[in-house]
Protein backbone atom coordinates (compact mmCIF):
# COMPACT_ATOMS: atom_id res chain seq x y z
CA UNK A 1 0.00 0.00 0.00
CA UNK A 2 1.11 3.43 -0.78
CA UNK A 3 1.63 6.25 1.44
CA UNK A 4 -1.28 7.82 -0.38
CA UNK A 5 -3.48 4.54 0.00
CA UNK A 6 -2.69 4.28 3.30
CA UNK A 7 -3.96 8.49 4.50
CA UNK A 8 -6.66 7.54 1.92
CA UNK A 9 -7.80 4.69 4.26
CA UNK A 10 -7.09 6.23 7.00
CA UNK A 11 -9.54 9.27 6.87
CA UNK A 12 -12.19 7.16 5.17
CA UNK A 13 -12.23 4.92 8.42
CA UNK A 14 -12.14 8.22 10.98
CA UNK A 15 -15.26 9.88 9.14
CA UNK A 16 -17.27 6.40 9.81
CA UNK A 17 -15.53 6.29 13.50
CA UNK A 18 -14.26 3.08 12.43
CA UNK A 19 -11.27 3.10 15.21
CA UNK A 20 -11.04 -0.54 15.87
CA UNK A 21 -10.41 -0.81 11.78
CA UNK A 22 -6.99 1.75 12.65
CA UNK A 23 -6.06 -0.22 15.08
CA UNK A 24 -6.00 -3.31 12.77
CA UNK A 25 -4.18 -1.07 9.73
CA UNK A 26 -0.46 -2.50 8.85
CA UNK A 27 1.28 0.44 8.17
CA UNK A 28 4.50 -0.05 6.42
CA UNK A 29 7.51 2.80 6.79
CA UNK A 30 8.40 3.97 3.04
CA UNK A 31 12.19 4.18 2.39
CA UNK A 32 10.68 7.87 0.70
CA UNK A 33 8.00 9.74 1.87
CA UNK A 34 7.11 13.65 1.16
CA UNK A 35 3.87 14.56 2.85
CA UNK A 36 3.47 17.95 0.85
CA UNK A 37 3.71 15.76 -2.37
CA UNK A 38 2.87 12.59 -1.82
CA UNK A 39 -0.93 13.71 0.46
CA UNK A 40 -1.72 17.66 0.38
CA UNK A 41 -1.31 18.34 -3.46
CA UNK A 42 -2.11 14.29 -5.07
CA UNK A 43 -4.86 14.67 -2.95
CA UNK A 44 -6.14 17.49 -1.56
CA UNK A 45 -4.99 19.47 -4.18
CA UNK A 46 -6.15 17.20 -6.94
CA UNK A 47 -9.50 16.10 -5.46
CA UNK A 48 -10.67 19.44 -4.10
CA UNK A 49 -8.41 21.69 -5.13
CA UNK A 50 -11.11 25.02 -4.80
CA UNK A 51 -12.18 23.91 -1.08
CA UNK A 52 -10.78 26.16 1.40
CA UNK A 53 -7.87 25.44 3.37
CA UNK A 54 -6.99 27.99 5.33
CA UNK A 55 -9.83 30.39 7.16
CA UNK A 56 -7.62 33.43 8.68
CA UNK A 57 -8.99 36.19 10.07
CA UNK A 58 -7.92 39.14 12.88
CA UNK A 59 -11.33 39.88 13.48
CA UNK A 60 -10.80 43.06 11.08
CA UNK A 61 -10.29 41.19 7.91
CA UNK A 62 -10.57 38.08 6.82
CA UNK A 63 -8.94 35.34 4.05
CA UNK A 64 -9.34 32.86 2.57
CA UNK A 65 -6.56 30.34 0.96
CA UNK A 66 -8.28 26.90 -1.32
CA UNK A 67 -6.18 24.33 -1.29
CA UNK A 68 -4.77 25.14 -5.21
CA UNK A 69 -3.77 28.87 -3.52
CA UNK A 70 -1.91 26.97 -0.62
CA UNK A 71 -0.07 24.74 -3.19
CA UNK A 72 1.14 27.53 -5.37
CA UNK A 73 2.07 29.91 -3.28
CA UNK A 74 4.15 27.28 -1.41
CA UNK A 75 5.90 26.72 -5.07
CA UNK A 76 6.66 30.31 -5.10
CA UNK A 77 8.04 30.45 -1.62
CA UNK A 78 10.72 27.37 -2.67
CA UNK A 79 11.56 28.82 -5.64
CA UNK A 80 12.21 31.86 -3.44
CA UNK A 81 14.88 29.96 -1.09
CA UNK A 82 16.21 28.33 -3.63
CA UNK A 83 17.28 31.36 -5.70
CA UNK A 84 18.77 33.03 -2.32
CA UNK A 85 20.70 29.48 -2.27
CA UNK A 86 18.51 27.08 0.61
CA UNK A 87 19.24 23.43 -0.40
CA UNK A 88 17.86 20.16 1.11
CA UNK A 89 18.38 19.67 4.62
CA UNK A 90 19.26 23.37 5.18
CA UNK A 91 17.92 24.70 8.71
CA UNK A 92 15.27 27.24 8.30
CA UNK A 93 14.19 29.45 11.50
CA UNK A 94 10.52 30.73 11.50
CA UNK A 95 10.07 33.39 13.89
CA UNK A 96 5.85 34.67 12.58
CA UNK A 97 3.22 35.43 14.65
CA UNK A 98 -0.18 33.78 13.37
CA UNK A 99 -0.11 35.10 9.98
CA UNK A 100 -0.95 32.53 7.10
CA UNK A 101 2.61 32.92 6.35
CA UNK A 102 3.12 30.64 9.07
CA UNK A 103 1.54 27.52 7.06
CA UNK A 104 3.25 28.41 3.80
CA UNK A 105 6.54 28.27 5.81
CA UNK A 106 6.03 24.46 7.27
CA UNK A 107 4.45 23.21 3.82
CA UNK A 108 7.45 24.76 1.82
CA UNK A 109 9.96 23.05 4.38
CA UNK A 110 8.54 19.63 3.82
CA UNK A 111 8.31 20.22 0.25
CA UNK A 112 11.97 21.18 0.00
CA UNK A 113 13.02 19.16 2.88
CA UNK A 114 14.55 21.75 4.83
CA UNK A 115 15.16 21.32 8.66
CA UNK A 116 12.76 23.88 10.35
CA UNK A 117 13.19 25.34 13.59
CA UNK A 118 9.45 26.91 14.88
CA UNK A 119 9.98 29.76 17.18
CA UNK A 120 7.26 31.89 19.23
CA UNK A 121 7.57 35.41 18.53
CA UNK A 122 7.49 35.95 22.87
CA UNK A 123 10.79 34.60 22.70
CA UNK A 124 13.73 37.03 23.67
CA UNK A 125 17.04 38.36 22.26
CA UNK A 126 18.10 35.93 24.83
CA UNK A 127 16.33 33.61 24.19
CA UNK A 128 17.21 33.65 20.07
CA UNK A 129 21.02 33.30 21.36
CA UNK A 130 20.71 30.71 23.01
CA UNK A 131 18.83 28.42 20.01
CA UNK A 132 21.43 30.32 17.86
CA UNK A 133 24.25 28.76 19.65
CA UNK A 134 22.55 25.41 19.69
CA UNK A 135 22.20 25.57 15.94
CA UNK A 136 22.86 28.24 13.73
CA UNK A 137 20.29 28.66 10.98
CA UNK A 138 20.70 29.12 7.32
CA UNK A 139 17.95 31.02 6.87
CA UNK A 140 15.42 33.05 8.80
CA UNK A 141 11.72 34.06 8.49
CA UNK A 142 10.43 36.69 10.78
CA UNK A 143 7.72 39.82 10.94
CA UNK A 144 9.51 42.88 11.62
CA UNK A 145 9.74 42.50 15.27
CA UNK A 146 11.37 39.40 15.35
CA UNK A 147 13.60 40.55 12.58
CA UNK A 148 15.41 43.10 14.80
CA UNK A 149 15.90 40.19 17.90
CA UNK A 150 17.58 38.30 15.38
CA UNK A 151 19.63 40.81 13.59
CA UNK A 152 20.51 41.59 17.51
CA UNK A 153 21.15 37.98 18.38
CA UNK A 154 23.54 37.85 15.17
CA UNK A 155 26.01 40.57 16.81
CA UNK A 156 26.40 38.67 19.95
CA UNK A 157 26.65 35.15 18.76
CA UNK A 158 28.93 36.43 16.39
CA UNK A 159 27.65 34.98 13.23
CA UNK A 160 25.50 36.02 10.89
CA UNK A 161 22.46 34.21 8.65
CA UNK A 162 23.09 34.01 4.75
CA UNK A 163 19.62 34.78 4.09
CA UNK A 164 16.82 36.35 5.75
CA UNK A 165 13.41 36.86 4.32
CA UNK A 166 11.11 39.55 6.37
CA UNK A 167 7.53 39.20 6.52
CA UNK A 168 4.89 42.24 6.53
CA UNK A 169 7.84 44.79 6.52
CA UNK A 170 11.18 46.16 5.48
CA UNK A 171 14.88 45.84 7.05
CA UNK A 172 18.23 46.49 5.65
CA UNK A 173 19.90 43.20 4.57
CA UNK A 174 16.38 41.18 4.43
CA UNK A 175 14.58 40.15 1.82
CA UNK A 176 10.83 41.02 1.57
CA UNK A 177 8.51 37.84 1.58
CA UNK A 178 6.31 39.61 -1.27
CA UNK A 179 9.01 38.78 -3.82
CA UNK A 180 7.58 35.47 -4.15
CA UNK A 181 5.17 37.45 -6.54
CA UNK A 182 8.17 36.94 -9.13
CA UNK A 183 8.45 33.51 -8.89
CA UNK A 184 7.11 30.63 -11.08
CA UNK A 185 3.95 28.93 -9.96
CA UNK A 186 5.85 25.44 -9.74
CA UNK A 187 8.56 23.44 -8.01
CA UNK A 188 9.80 20.26 -7.77
CA UNK A 189 9.69 18.10 -4.48
CA UNK A 190 12.76 17.30 -2.79
CA UNK A 191 13.48 13.51 -2.84
CA UNK A 192 13.12 13.17 0.97
CA UNK A 193 14.15 10.22 2.96
CA UNK A 194 11.05 8.88 5.05
CA UNK A 195 14.29 9.51 8.02
CA UNK A 196 14.85 12.69 6.84
CA UNK A 197 14.90 15.36 9.39
CA UNK A 198 12.35 17.38 9.68
CA UNK A 199 11.54 19.44 12.26
CA UNK A 200 13.85 20.49 15.41
CA UNK A 201 11.79 21.61 18.18
CA UNK A 202 13.07 23.26 21.04
CA UNK A 203 11.00 21.76 24.28
CA UNK A 204 8.79 24.48 26.37
CA UNK A 205 11.24 23.38 29.07
CA UNK A 206 9.17 22.70 32.12
CA UNK A 207 11.91 21.01 33.53
CA UNK A 208 14.73 22.61 32.57
CA UNK A 209 16.72 24.32 29.72
CA UNK A 210 14.93 23.97 26.03
CA UNK A 211 16.47 20.78 24.16
CA UNK A 212 15.96 20.15 20.36
CA UNK A 213 13.48 17.56 19.19
CA UNK A 214 14.46 16.17 16.06
CA UNK A 215 11.43 14.68 13.78
CA UNK A 216 11.29 13.29 10.79
CA UNK A 217 9.52 13.17 7.08
CA UNK A 218 7.61 10.64 8.42
CA UNK A 219 7.47 10.94 11.96
CA UNK A 220 4.96 13.72 12.50
CA UNK A 221 2.71 14.02 9.26
CA UNK A 222 1.90 9.90 9.33
CA UNK A 223 2.28 10.31 13.44
CA UNK A 224 -0.72 13.08 13.40
CA UNK A 225 -3.27 10.56 11.94
CA UNK A 226 -3.86 9.84 15.65
CA UNK A 227 -4.36 13.70 16.02
CA UNK A 228 -6.82 13.65 13.49
CA UNK A 229 -8.78 10.67 14.83
CA UNK A 230 -8.73 11.55 18.72
CA UNK A 231 -10.32 14.80 17.34
CA UNK A 232 -12.66 12.78 14.77
CA UNK A 233 -11.54 15.26 11.78
CA UNK A 234 -13.53 14.66 8.78
CA UNK A 235 -13.36 16.32 5.08
CA UNK A 236 -15.18 19.92 4.87
CA UNK A 237 -14.72 20.26 8.79
CA UNK A 238 -13.45 23.85 9.82
CA UNK A 239 -11.19 23.43 12.92
CA UNK A 240 -9.75 25.68 14.90
CA UNK A 241 -6.78 24.91 17.11
CA UNK A 242 -5.76 27.42 20.04
CA UNK A 243 -2.44 27.45 19.67
CA UNK A 244 0.55 29.77 18.61
CA UNK A 245 3.20 29.17 16.03
CA UNK A 246 6.75 28.11 17.81
CA UNK A 247 5.37 24.96 19.44
CA UNK A 248 4.74 21.60 18.82
CA UNK A 249 0.83 21.67 18.79
CA UNK A 250 0.87 23.92 16.26
CA UNK A 251 1.95 21.24 13.80
CA UNK A 252 -0.24 18.77 15.43
CA UNK A 253 -3.70 20.07 15.18
CA UNK A 254 -3.52 23.58 13.28
CA UNK A 255 -1.61 21.88 10.26
CA UNK A 256 -0.92 18.05 9.53
CA UNK A 257 -4.07 16.90 11.44
CA UNK A 258 -6.52 19.04 9.50
CA UNK A 259 -5.05 19.13 6.47
CA UNK A 260 -4.11 15.36 6.43
CA UNK A 261 -8.04 14.40 6.06
CA UNK A 262 -8.89 17.33 3.68
CA UNK A 263 -10.00 19.53 6.08
CA UNK A 264 -10.33 23.71 6.96
CA UNK A 265 -8.02 24.94 9.11
CA UNK A 266 -9.94 28.20 10.95
CA UNK A 267 -7.12 30.62 12.34
CA UNK A 268 -7.63 33.75 14.87
CA UNK A 269 -4.88 36.13 14.98
CA UNK A 270 -6.02 37.60 18.42
CA UNK A 271 -3.27 40.94 19.01
CA UNK A 272 -3.58 41.73 22.35
CA UNK A 273 -4.25 39.94 25.43
CA UNK A 274 -6.71 36.43 25.40
CA UNK A 275 -10.34 37.73 25.03
CA UNK A 276 -12.97 34.92 25.75
CA UNK A 277 -16.06 36.31 24.28
CA UNK A 278 -13.87 37.23 21.54
CA UNK A 279 -13.12 33.74 21.27
CA UNK A 280 -16.60 32.14 21.39
CA UNK A 281 -17.99 34.81 18.96
CA UNK A 282 -15.91 33.80 16.31
CA UNK A 283 -16.18 30.21 16.47
CA UNK A 284 -19.93 30.96 16.44
CA UNK A 285 -19.64 33.15 13.73
CA UNK A 286 -17.28 30.77 11.00
CA UNK A 287 -19.07 27.80 12.26
CA UNK A 288 -16.32 26.12 13.77
CA UNK A 289 -17.12 22.37 13.97
CA UNK A 290 -14.01 20.91 15.77
CA UNK A 291 -12.10 22.81 18.39
CA UNK A 292 -9.10 22.06 20.50
CA UNK A 293 -7.60 23.94 23.25
CA UNK A 294 -5.80 24.33 26.14
CA UNK A 295 -6.61 24.09 29.89
CA UNK A 296 -5.78 27.48 30.47
CA UNK A 297 -7.97 29.02 27.85
CA UNK A 298 -11.12 26.78 28.45
CA UNK A 299 -10.52 28.42 31.99
CA UNK A 300 -11.38 31.41 30.54
CA UNK A 301 -14.01 30.45 28.32
CA UNK A 302 -16.43 28.63 30.41
CA UNK A 303 -16.58 31.84 32.76
CA UNK A 304 -18.60 33.12 29.89
CA UNK A 305 -22.21 32.88 29.12
CA UNK A 306 -21.67 29.54 26.62
CA UNK A 307 -25.25 29.13 26.67
CA UNK A 308 -26.06 32.19 24.54
CA UNK A 309 -23.80 31.29 21.56
CA UNK A 310 -25.26 28.48 18.88
CA UNK A 311 -22.22 26.62 17.63
CA UNK A 312 -22.02 24.16 14.84
CA UNK A 313 -19.61 22.48 17.44
CA UNK A 314 -19.35 18.70 16.94
CA UNK A 315 -16.20 17.76 18.70
CA UNK A 316 -14.37 19.64 21.76
CA UNK A 317 -10.81 18.33 22.52
CA UNK A 318 -8.38 19.66 25.23
CA UNK A 319 -4.15 19.00 25.07
CA UNK A 320 -1.22 20.82 26.65
CA UNK A 321 -1.71 19.76 30.63
CA UNK A 322 -4.15 17.41 31.73
CA UNK A 323 -7.81 18.72 31.86
CA UNK A 324 -9.35 18.98 35.18
CA UNK A 325 -12.59 16.91 35.77
CA UNK A 326 -14.47 20.87 36.70
CA UNK A 327 -14.06 22.02 33.26
CA UNK A 328 -15.46 19.06 31.60
CA UNK A 329 -18.35 19.64 33.44
CA UNK A 330 -18.41 23.59 33.13
CA UNK A 331 -18.05 23.04 29.00
CA UNK A 332 -20.88 20.27 28.85
CA UNK A 333 -23.18 22.13 31.17
CA UNK A 334 -22.86 25.62 29.01
CA UNK A 335 -22.93 23.40 24.82
CA UNK A 336 -23.65 20.27 25.83
CA UNK A 337 -20.24 19.07 24.60
CA UNK A 338 -18.10 16.72 26.46
CA UNK A 339 -14.17 17.87 26.08
CA UNK A 340 -12.82 14.64 25.88
CA UNK A 341 -8.95 14.75 26.49
CA UNK A 342 -5.59 13.69 25.11
CA UNK A 343 -2.24 13.56 25.80
CA UNK A 344 1.18 13.62 23.77
CA UNK A 345 4.68 15.39 24.07
CA UNK A 346 6.83 17.35 21.55
CA UNK A 347 8.79 14.27 21.46
CA UNK A 348 5.38 12.43 20.08
CA UNK A 349 2.23 13.11 18.63
CA UNK A 350 -1.18 11.69 20.30
CA UNK A 351 -0.40 8.54 22.73
CA UNK A 352 -3.44 8.41 24.69
CA UNK A 353 -6.77 10.04 24.17
CA UNK A 354 -10.62 9.75 25.00
CA UNK A 355 -11.76 8.66 21.00
CA UNK A 356 -15.17 10.37 20.08
CA UNK A 357 -18.00 8.00 20.55
CA UNK A 358 -15.90 6.24 23.70
CA UNK A 359 -16.77 5.81 27.12
CA UNK A 360 -15.33 8.41 29.21
CA UNK A 361 -14.25 8.60 32.63
CA UNK A 362 -13.66 12.47 34.00
CA UNK A 363 -9.95 12.76 34.96
CA UNK A 364 -8.43 9.97 32.77
CA UNK A 365 -6.71 10.78 29.69
CA UNK A 366 -8.04 7.61 27.62
CA UNK A 367 -6.65 4.92 26.04
CA UNK A 368 -3.60 4.11 23.75
CA UNK A 369 -4.04 5.12 20.07
CA UNK A 370 -3.46 3.48 17.34
CA UNK A 371 -0.05 3.72 16.56
CA UNK A 372 1.42 2.86 20.43
CA UNK A 373 1.65 0.48 22.84
CA UNK A 374 1.84 2.46 25.83
CA UNK A 375 3.42 0.04 28.94
CA UNK A 376 3.25 1.66 33.06
CA UNK A 377 6.36 0.41 33.93
CA UNK A 378 8.96 0.79 36.60
CA UNK A 379 12.79 1.65 36.11
CA UNK A 380 13.56 -1.37 35.13
CA UNK A 381 11.20 -1.90 32.42
CA UNK A 382 8.81 -3.85 33.84
CA UNK A 383 5.24 -3.21 33.47
CA UNK A 384 3.34 -2.11 36.75
CA UNK A 385 0.10 -3.64 37.89
CA UNK A 386 -3.34 -2.45 38.22
CA UNK A 387 -3.66 0.63 40.01
CA UNK A 388 -0.31 1.00 40.90
CA UNK A 389 1.76 4.36 39.71
CA UNK A 390 4.44 4.02 37.47
CA UNK A 391 6.49 5.23 34.25
CA UNK A 392 4.54 6.55 31.02
CA UNK A 393 6.20 4.49 28.21
CA UNK A 394 6.47 3.50 24.60
CA UNK A 395 7.11 0.29 22.96
CA UNK A 396 9.96 0.23 20.70
CA UNK A 397 11.00 -3.58 20.63
CA UNK A 398 11.53 -4.15 16.95
CA UNK A 399 11.08 -1.33 15.18
CA UNK A 400 10.63 2.33 16.90
CA UNK A 401 6.50 3.24 16.39
CA UNK A 402 6.06 5.85 13.76
CA UNK A 403 5.51 9.38 15.77
CA UNK A 404 8.69 9.08 17.67
CA UNK A 405 11.41 11.37 17.81
CA UNK A 406 14.60 10.21 16.59
CA UNK A 407 17.38 11.99 18.66
CA UNK A 408 17.92 15.07 21.13
CA UNK A 409 20.08 17.10 18.63
CA UNK A 410 23.47 17.61 19.99
CA UNK A 411 22.67 15.24 23.45
CA UNK A 412 23.42 11.56 22.72
CA UNK A 413 23.54 10.85 26.65
CA UNK A 414 19.73 12.80 27.05
CA UNK A 415 18.91 10.03 24.27
CA UNK A 416 20.05 6.96 25.81
CA UNK A 417 18.42 8.09 29.48
CA UNK A 418 15.15 8.36 27.52
CA UNK A 419 15.49 4.72 25.31
CA UNK A 420 15.90 1.94 27.49
CA UNK A 421 14.16 -1.80 28.12
CA UNK A 422 12.94 -1.72 24.86
CA UNK A 423 10.93 1.35 26.12
CA UNK A 424 10.87 5.63 25.34
CA UNK A 425 9.96 6.52 28.78
CA UNK A 426 8.00 9.58 28.80
CA UNK A 427 9.35 11.18 32.15
CA UNK A 428 5.62 11.41 33.33
CA UNK A 429 3.69 9.02 35.69
CA UNK A 430 0.80 7.22 35.87
CA UNK A 431 -1.54 4.08 36.22
CA UNK A 432 -3.86 2.31 34.66
CA UNK A 433 -7.45 0.62 35.90
CA UNK A 434 -9.03 -2.20 35.01
CA UNK A 435 -10.50 -1.26 31.88
CA UNK A 436 -7.12 -0.12 30.49
CA UNK A 437 -7.68 3.69 31.16
CA UNK A 438 -5.11 5.71 31.72
CA UNK A 439 -4.85 8.19 34.77
CA UNK A 440 -2.08 10.80 35.07
CA UNK A 441 0.01 11.83 38.04
CA UNK A 442 1.99 14.27 36.91
CA UNK A 443 6.29 15.05 35.01
CA UNK A 444 8.03 12.90 37.89
CA UNK A 445 9.77 15.86 38.39
CA UNK A 446 6.47 17.52 39.93
CA UNK A 447 5.70 14.32 41.96
CA UNK A 448 5.55 15.27 45.55
CA UNK A 449 7.59 13.08 48.42
CA UNK A 450 6.02 14.12 51.67
CA UNK A 451 7.03 11.27 54.59
CA UNK A 452 6.60 7.90 53.24
CA UNK A 453 3.77 8.87 50.51
CA UNK A 454 3.95 10.08 46.72
CA UNK A 455 2.04 12.94 45.40
CA UNK A 456 0.53 13.85 42.13
CA UNK A 457 0.58 17.73 41.41
CA UNK A 458 -2.78 16.85 39.21
CA UNK A 459 -4.87 15.53 41.38
CA UNK A 460 -4.61 18.22 44.22
CA UNK A 461 -4.95 21.01 41.94
CA UNK A 462 -8.08 19.70 39.88
CA UNK A 463 -9.72 19.69 43.52
CA UNK A 464 -8.52 23.23 44.59
CA UNK A 465 -9.69 24.21 41.13
CA UNK A 466 -13.31 22.80 42.41
CA UNK A 467 -13.60 25.70 44.96
CA UNK A 468 -15.43 28.38 42.98
CA UNK A 469 -12.51 31.00 44.10
CA UNK A 470 -9.67 29.48 42.43
CA UNK A 471 -9.02 30.23 39.20
CA UNK A 472 -5.60 28.38 38.81
CA UNK A 473 -3.32 26.58 40.91
CA UNK A 474 0.22 25.08 40.82
CA UNK A 475 0.93 22.40 43.98
CA UNK A 476 4.34 21.46 44.38
CA UNK A 477 7.03 20.62 47.25
CA UNK A 478 8.13 22.99 50.06
CA UNK A 479 10.55 22.08 51.88
CA UNK A 480 10.37 20.62 55.12
CA UNK A 481 12.72 19.41 58.18
CA UNK A 482 10.37 16.64 59.61
CA UNK A 483 8.54 15.59 56.55
CA UNK A 484 11.02 16.11 54.03
CA UNK A 485 8.90 18.18 52.02
CA UNK A 486 4.77 19.62 52.13
CA UNK A 487 2.97 20.33 49.62
CA UNK A 488 1.98 24.02 48.71
CA UNK A 489 -0.65 25.51 46.75
CA UNK A 490 0.28 28.56 44.47
CA UNK A 491 -3.36 29.87 43.98
CA UNK A 492 -4.86 32.47 41.48
CA UNK A 493 -7.93 33.83 43.22
CA UNK A 494 -11.31 35.02 40.62
CA UNK A 495 -11.50 38.26 40.18
CA UNK A 496 -14.58 38.59 43.75
CA UNK A 497 -12.30 37.37 45.57
CA UNK A 498 -9.14 39.03 47.98
CA UNK A 499 -6.16 37.44 49.56
CA UNK A 500 -6.29 36.74 52.98
CA UNK A 501 -6.45 34.64 56.01
CA UNK A 502 -10.53 33.80 55.94
CA UNK A 503 -10.26 32.34 52.12
CA UNK A 504 -6.86 30.82 52.94
CA UNK A 505 -8.69 28.84 56.03
CA UNK A 506 -12.01 28.25 53.61
CA UNK A 507 -9.54 26.74 50.83
CA UNK A 508 -7.94 24.58 53.61
CA UNK A 509 -10.67 23.22 54.76
CA UNK A 510 -12.46 22.11 51.47
CA UNK A 511 -9.46 20.66 50.34
CA UNK A 512 -9.28 18.67 54.06
CA UNK A 513 -12.35 17.47 53.08
CA UNK A 514 -11.78 16.27 49.79
CA UNK A 515 -8.46 14.81 49.78
CA UNK A 516 -6.60 12.38 51.80
CA UNK A 517 -5.10 14.19 54.56
CA UNK A 518 -0.95 13.32 52.91
CA UNK A 519 -2.30 14.99 49.96
CA UNK A 520 -3.77 18.18 51.38
CA UNK A 521 -1.68 21.16 50.98
CA UNK A 522 -0.06 22.60 54.37
CA UNK A 523 0.45 26.21 52.75
CA UNK A 524 -1.14 28.03 50.05
CA UNK A 525 0.11 31.09 48.91
CA UNK A 526 -1.65 33.77 46.99
CA UNK A 527 -0.62 35.06 43.34
CA UNK A 528 -1.48 37.03 40.63
CA UNK A 529 -0.56 34.66 38.31
CA UNK A 530 1.12 31.22 37.94
CA UNK A 531 5.05 30.97 35.53
CA UNK A 532 4.44 29.54 32.37
CA UNK A 533 5.75 28.27 29.34
CA UNK A 534 5.47 29.93 25.23
CA UNK A 535 2.83 26.51 24.79
CA UNK A 536 0.64 27.85 28.28
CA UNK A 537 2.34 24.92 30.43
CA UNK A 538 2.64 26.25 34.22
CA UNK A 539 6.55 26.00 34.83
CA UNK A 540 6.32 23.80 38.64
CA UNK A 541 10.31 23.98 38.08
CA UNK A 542 10.36 27.55 38.38
CA UNK A 543 8.12 27.60 41.52
CA UNK A 544 9.90 24.68 43.08
CA UNK A 545 13.29 27.01 42.91
CA UNK A 546 11.63 30.02 43.98
CA UNK A 547 10.32 27.91 47.06
CA UNK A 548 13.82 26.49 47.84
CA UNK A 549 15.22 29.66 47.75
CA UNK A 550 12.69 31.08 50.41
CA UNK A 551 12.90 28.48 52.64
CA UNK A 552 16.40 28.75 52.54
CA UNK A 553 16.32 31.94 53.35
CA UNK A 554 13.03 31.91 56.09
CA UNK A 555 11.08 34.19 53.91
CA UNK A 556 7.52 34.41 54.23
CA UNK A 557 5.60 35.68 51.24
CA UNK A 558 2.91 38.24 51.88
CA UNK A 559 0.46 36.14 51.17
CA UNK A 560 1.14 32.96 52.31
CA UNK A 561 -0.87 31.10 54.59
CA UNK A 562 -0.09 27.86 56.45
CA UNK A 563 -2.36 24.87 57.60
Amino acid sequence: MSMEQLFRECRDLIAKGDFQSLYETEIKRPKKFNWAKEIFEHINAKDDPDATALLWTDAEQTKQFSFREVSLLCNRFLNLLRRKGLRQNHVLYSQIPLLPENWLTVMTSVKGGFRLIPAATILSVHDIVYRFGKLMPDAVIADADNAAKIDEAEVLVGKSVTTKIIVNGSAQGWTSFDEIVLESDEAEAADTNAGDPLFLFFTSGTTGMPKIVTHTHLSYPLGHLTTASWIGLRKGDVHYNISQPGWAKFAWSSFFAPWSVGATVFAFYQKGRFNAAEQLALIQQHKVTTFCSPPTALRMLILEDLKSYKFNLRECVAAGEPLNPEIIEAWRKGTGLTIRDGYGQTESTLLVANLPGHKIKPGSMGKPTFLYDIVIADDNGDEMPVDEEGNITVRTAGTKPNGIFTEYFGDRAKKNDVFKHDLYYTGDKAYKDADGYIWFVGRDDDVIKTSDYRVGPFEVESILLEHESVVESAVVASPHEVRGFVVKAFIVLSNAYEPGAAIAEEIFAFAKKNLASYKTPRIIEFVKELPKTISGKIRRIELRAIEAQKCSQEIKGAFEFFF
